[in-house]
């Protein structure tokens, strides 16, 4: 396999690169299947480096105010656009979004900078006279030294979910990204040390599950933020916690459109299938299972006609790799087999030039039950499970029988049954007429049930009760004031 030039990933600890590790693994682009770079595969020992780089950090960062903080991120967000096509380019060859998509991430961490310099403004600590002559006064502090563990489906926008705000915010981070997709998340911290930001304050520590365990049981680690699969989130929630760490923890999704005959045909069609196979159905809240109200026939035949119209290697990017692909395409199979209709199969999808590459083309299944395992399960994948039901209480049950909770949207014209969905489906992020129901800031990411654990959203104004504690302060200077209860 063709090696493209990009240096082998290397740990970054206190402003320095190293990669002293016994194991490592290749950084495989799922694109053509080629060997781009090499990722060491640490082990607590370099945790806790990490960890001492960042206490070493912490107090005079912590000493620095909120708005000396952020001037970092402001030269931080025009480092971001003036290296938009590297970025761009750095997300595509590892994750195999298309080049479109990729930049869409990069703007989104450009947004995700842009509201954590904002909190200056946002941070607005309260004081109050509570009686003659004594005030209280509330102050958010950080938390100290925290953990980001991030995925391989958005190697540059999810880190930006948490590094700007935590840091803002005062607290000094070790960043985890996926192991398959180590490279965005070096550059990020490249080029907030460009900006100015001092050593220690992010580092990043590759591995696998032993980095994941270490950074769970380090005891000067007190917070932890993960994004992964549901399975796995549940195992760094109870871990986190068990060591008495603040831990929120996003997991996986299945998440559900509910189509009403009287949608609009074209923008239903067109917004579920850009929700079913956008970043090749490789996100928590892509549209995966679609519930049919009523006759809907003329929005299916329009969403199978913009389906054919999605072309792996062109519109569409390759999945992240070749286990992963077969466990797409084992669902597809497994439900045609259970009696479900493939009406548009994006099995055995090929690249021309591209042969090794992870491809699965935009798949259309309709007549799904929902007892089938892709109607329940989280496939991952540019796949929409088509349920069918004559009743729209019946398509909210299906919607509130799942285990998740990430999103759920409606499409009608009629405002009155719109509400009627949005006031009763179990989701933490609605959405009307949209396939993609993800709120921008300054309004937070996060769903429910088995989506997420933990008590906060990992973005937007709720990420700040996560990522700082609050002091409160009495203070009374005046021995002659008059005296009461309270004072």
């Amino acid at each position: 396999m063709k090696t493209v030039d990009i240096a082998p990933a290397q740990n970054y600890i206190g402003g320095l690169y190293e990669s002293n590790e016994a194991r490592s693994m290749d950084v495989v682009s799922p694109l053509d299947g080629s060997v781009i770079s090499q990722v060491p595969l640490s082990g607590p020992g370099t945790v806790d480096k990490a960890v001492q780089a960042a206490k070493q950090a912490l107090p005079a960062w912590v000493n620095l105010t909120i708005k000396e903080r952020v001037q970092v991120l402001y030269k931080f967000r025009t480092l971001m656009e003036d290296n938009m096509h590297e970025l761009t380019n750095l997300v595509h060859q590892e994750n195999g979004k298309t080049y479109g998509e990729a930049k869409a991430e990069v703007l989104k961490g450009i947004e995700l900078t842009e509201f954590a310099c904002s909190l200056p403004q946002l941070l607005n600590d309260e004081i109050l006279e509570v009686s003659k002559g004594v005030e209280c006064r509330t102050t958010h502090v950080p938390v100290g030294i925290v953990a980001s563990i991030t995925p391989f489906n958005f190697p540059f926008m999810v880190p930006l979910w948490t590094i700007p705000n935590a840091i803002a915010l005062g607290n000094c981070m070790i960043v985890k990204p996926s192991e398959l997709v180590p490279l965005s998340t070096i550059r990020i911290a490249e080029l907030l040390k460009e900006a100015g930001l001092p050593d220690g304050v992010v580092n990043i520590v590759h591995g696998d599950k032993e980095v994941v365990e270490a950074i769970c049981d380090h005891p000067e680690i007190e917070a932890v933020s993960f994004v992964g699969s549901t399975r796995v989130a549940k195992i760094v929630y109870k871990r986190a916690t068990s060591n008495l760490k603040r831990c929120v923890s996003l997991g996986g999704a299945k998440n559900h459109l509910i189509v009403l005959s009287d949608a609009h045909e074209e923008m239903a069609a067109t917004n579920i299938a850009a929700s079913m196979s956008g970043c090749a159905g490789q996100r928590c809240m892509a549209a995966s299972a679609m519930v049919a109200v009523g006759q809907v026939d003329h929005i299916i035949n329009r969403l199978c006609e913009v389906s054919r119209s999605i072309i792996p290697g062109e519109n569409l990017g390759s999945v992240i790799s070749k286990a992963a692909k077969e466990r797409i395409e084992k669902y597809i199979s497994e439900a045609e087999a259970a009696g479900a209709k493939v009406l548009v199969d994006g099995r055995n999808a090929t690249v021309e030039g591209k042969e090794g590459g992870f491809y699965v083309g935009p798949t259309v299944i309709d007549y799904v039950t929902p007892d089938m395992a892709i109607a329940k399960e989280e496939v991952f994948g540019p796949v929409l499970a088509i349920m069918r039901t004559n009743d729209l209480d019946e398509a909210i049950r299906i919607e509130n029988s799942s285990n998740y909770g990430n999103a759920s949207s409606v499409f009608t014209q009629n405002g009155g049954l719109a509400k009627y969905v949005m006031e009763r489906v179990s989701a933490g992020m609605v959405g009307v007429n949209i396939g993609v129901p993800v709120p921008r800031e300054p309004f937070s990411f996060g769903g429910w049930n088995e989506s997420r654990f933990g008590a906060h959203d990992i973005t937007g104004k709720s990420s700040i009760h996560f990522w700082t504690k609050l002091k409160k302060t009495t203070t009374k200077w005046n021995p002659e004031a008059f005296t009461n209860w309270m004072s």
